[in-house]
């Protein structure tokens, strides 16, 4: 059996631009990452939680859409006003609801005086390899994801909200990179879930179709940069041009959404600087891809369905 090993381990490099010290999310100050893993009877799934400190006194923010069919919550509010004013929580589908209402009474736990919050929740669906239907998230598994929230680099693979997932023929789950953009720094996390033919730095790897229920993809991008709503919304739709490096076929029952948050809350960044950040988040969510399908292993789930992991011998070869 194979040992999970991230892309830059497997002598795979994405782009130029320096990594942070974790080539992760939480490179980003600031940005914590918790996770709760279910398993077993028939079950794959859980939560990941992507926590930024100070996000009660609201973060800039936006949401950029591939292709609207998913269940996030909370998207209207951040497209109106701009900020996000909670946590990002990523799950199965069929638990989206009961993760949100979990996140909100952790909240309200915390904050006594709240008397409206809009929680951000997005999911895809496992159910390939978990019984979707049993909706197995509890309020304490998401408090747990919550309460755990570190800024260590997060697991990668068959974790959290990835533990169910496969995308472009082969088991895979949450990934996550980062890179340096000037004075800044850019990180992103993704959940993957989405069909398409496996493409490593331009070369195709073939796959047998997974005839899986859902098709979606999940990301999330952090930067310190100062950069307003509307500025986060380019990145944030970069983000989701970054699939198509990978391989995506952006099928029409995918829900591809990218969140991209701000944890400056003073603007001060001109359009015409952005193309380092452009650049950052292009190459962190292409690399995130690839660590989330790297470090996944195969797995066997519900009705005795597999996903497998994609070989690494074949990714070494391609050097």
């Amino acid at each position: 059996m194979q040992i999970p090993r991230r892309a830059r381990e497997l002598g795979i490099t994405v782009g130029t631009l320096p990594t942070g010290p974790l080539n992760a999310i939480t490179d980003v100050a600031g940005v914590r990452v918790g996770q709760t893993t279910i398993t077993g009877d028939g079950l794959n799934t859980g939560v990941t939680a992507i926590v930024p400190d100070g996000y009660a006194g609201t973060l800039p923010a936006a949401v950029a859409v591939g292709n609207g069919y998913g269940k996030l919550i909370g998207t209207t509010q951040v497209e109106e006003l701009g900020v996000i004013e909670t946590p990002i929580l990523l799950t199965g589908t069929l638990s989206t609801f009961r993760v949100a209402d979990a996140l909100l009474s952790w909240l309200l736990d915390r904050d006594l005086r709240a008397t409206s919050l809009n929680p951000v929740v997005g999911e895809t669906n496992d159910g390939h390899l978990s019984d979707i239907r049993r909706r197995p998230i509890s309020a304490a598994h998401v408090h747990a994801a919550l309460d755990s929230a570190s800024s260590d680099r997060p697991e990668e693979g068959c974790v959290g909200a990835g533990t169910g997932t496969t995308a472009l023929g082969f088991k895979a789950g949450i990934g996550t990179a980062s890179r340096v953009a000037g004075p800044g720094r850019v990180g992103a996390l993704v959940q993957s879930n989405f069909s398409g033919l496996l493409t490593v730095l331009g070369a195709p790897i073939p796959a047998e179709p997974i005839d899986a229920d859902g098709n979606s993809c999940m990301i999330v991008v952090a930067t310190d940069l100062p950069l307003d709503s509307r500025q986060l919304g380019r990145l944030a739709r970069r983000a989701i041009f970054a699939m198509g490096r990978v391989g995506s076929d952006f099928a029409p029952g995918s829900g591809d959404y990218a969140i991209a948050f701000s944890t400056t809350r003073t603007p001060g960044y001109q359009d015409r600087e952005l193309r380092g950040p452009f650049q950052a988040v292009t190459e962190s969510v292409e690399e995130a891809l690839l660590n989330s399908l790297t470090m996944a292993r195969t797995t066997t789930g519900f009705q005795d369905r597999t996903a497998h992991a994609v070989p690494h011998d074949v990714i070494r070869n391609l050097r």
